[in-house]
């Protein structure tokens, strides 16, 4: 008998839900495969489709020990259908349905929301590997080419994820909108994706590691959320994706340390003390830490308006329906229902920012907020702890979440990162003071050049500390074709 968590290879499609058995999904993801095929060899890694590529697939759902290593070409990646074990006699935690047995069919009154959800989460996936395409090609090293392609087939595979929930659930509207998460293009101006940061250019490699920490945690904390539905197959579903979004932020934190690093080390051998000599600090072929604070203050600022409008009716209406819980949920200690509580809002006051304690139901977004920028800001603090180590005199900073806004109670104000207000013409005038301009993009471009010799890595950026899957520093973790 195949144990529960292990993964099902004997199927088309790799599953640990018991796809074998249920013809109706298997034929409608079938049905499904092949558009997804061709969108993956239209919109995937431009240039690599036959490379050889030292990638993990998933054998089983279990903490430990889930996944295999092996060199693969992507458009044979094993992508499949995951959700975490399923926890027998499992409550709601929250919302006005707590206490009762989480549902493994969808309740017809929360039909269209939860479609919503599982479509706006899905819509995410396959933009930010469209977003992603072109970066193989400037790659500073075989190994940070092989983390990008695992980035990119395991969003692939959170598409997976959210089609498999719609195709299975949701009937002939869910496979409707299944065809439309391969339609829909990042940043197309016809068709483009649903939410503003997944239409931005990812030009470069910063751009990509800022994208791995900043956006890729506004998907952690979204799914964090999500892992604490009613709905059980959409908790375990989300559960499971949580297990690779892990890699994707380790990428983009480590990623910006080691451009920290070696932009530090070339200061030092160049006896250069000031970090806002910039033209000095460039000519060593190494990113200056004011760009990477400008392109830190871009992605940050992205990444808030993903959260929505600080007040929501309908956050507040997912919670209180029990479809999507707090960040971590299970660990609150509340009533879990929010009847009579109060969460304090930042709203601008008469040019003034001011706390107002809003009802907690509507504040909830507010709160996942809050408590991204608390995680978000943890990694800025190990990179100035760098920053201390190396002796050097900056000091990174999260902008003012007033900063740069274009959704919520703060999309119609223009300040400083650091809070200071301004009128528009002033910030216009000041924009490239604190975020990427032109000039800063055209430069940090010129340095992206590929690197595809093992254990060689581009002039910009440090070598990791350690290897993935603890190979040596000459592993060859793309054999290019």
């Amino acid at each position: 008998m195949l144990d529960a968590n292990a993964v099902d290879y004997e199927t088309s499609i790799p599953n640990n839900v018991g796809l074998s058995n249920d013809r109706r999904v298997l034929k409608a993801l079938e049905k499904w495969h092949p558009g997804y095929l061709d969108w993956w060899n239209e919109m995937g890694p431009e240039g690599f489709q036959e490379s050889l590529v030292y990638l993990r697939t998933a054998v089983g759902v279990e903490p430990g020990g889930w996944a295999k290593f092996d060199y693969v070409r992507m458009p044979e990646y094993r992508w499949g259908v995951l959700l975490a074990p399923k926890e027998e006699d499992r409550l709601i935690g929250f919302g006005q349905h707590k206490d009762q047995p989480a549902w493994q069919e969808v309740p017809g009154e929360y039909r269209a929301i939860l479609q919503r959800l599982c479509v706006i989460q899905g819509d995410t996936e396959p933009a930010s590997v469209e977003q992603q395409r072109h970066l193989g090609k400037t790659a500073p090293s075989l190994y940070d080419m092989r983390n990008l392609f695992q980035v990119n087939v395991e969003e692939a595979r959170h598409l997976w994820a959210m089609v498999y929930l719609l195709q299975k659930y949701f009937g002939k509207e869910g496979r409707a909108e299944a065809e439309g998460l391969l339609f829909r293009r990042s940043g197309d101006d016809d068709k483009p994706r649903m939410l503003g940061a997944f239409n931005e250019a990812t030009p470069d490699w910063l751009s990509f590691f800022m994208f791995t920490y900043f956006t890729d945690r506004d998907g952690k904390m979204q799914l964090e959320s999500l892992a604490q539905s009613g709905f059980d197959p959409l908790a375990r579903t989300t559960r499971f994706m949580l297990t690779e979004e892990a890699h994707h932020m380790f990428v983009g934190e480590s990623g910006v340390s080691r451009v920290i690093q070696r932009t530090c080390d070339a200061m030092k051998q160049a006896g250069i003390e000031n970090p806002f000599d910039i033209d000095k600090i460039r000519a060593l072929g190494v990113i200056d830490l004011p760009t990477i604070q400008k392109k830190a203050n871009l992605h940050y600022s992205l990444s808030l308006d993903l959260f929505g409008s600080e007040i929501s009716t309908n956050a507040a209406t997912a919670f209180n329906n029990s479809l999507k819980g707090r960040y971590k949920e299970d660990k609150i200690e509340d009533d879990h229902q929010l009847i009579n509580a109060t969460y304090p809002v930042l709203k601008p006051v008469d040019g003034q920012f001011v706390l107002v304690d809003e009802p907690a139901l509507t504040a909830l977004n507010m709160r996942l907020r809050d408590d991204y920028t608390r995680e978000t800001d943890g990694g800025v603090s190990r990179w100035n702890r760098q920053m201390n180590k190396n002796g050097i005199d900056f000091e990174f900073k999260l902008p003012s979440v007033s900063f740069n806004r274009s959704i919520g109670l703060f999309s119609n104000i223009h300040t400083t990162p650091e809070g200071e207000a301004l009128n528009q013409d002033e910030f216009l005038s000041r924009k490239d003071e604190w975020l990427p301009s032109s000039d800063d993009g055209a430069f940090v471009s010129s340095l992206m050049e590929q690197v595809t010799e093992p254990g060689s890595f581009a002039g910009w950026i440090s070598p990791p500390r350690i290897g993935i899957d603890n190979k040596t520093g000459d592993f060859e973790y793309v054999r290019l074709q």
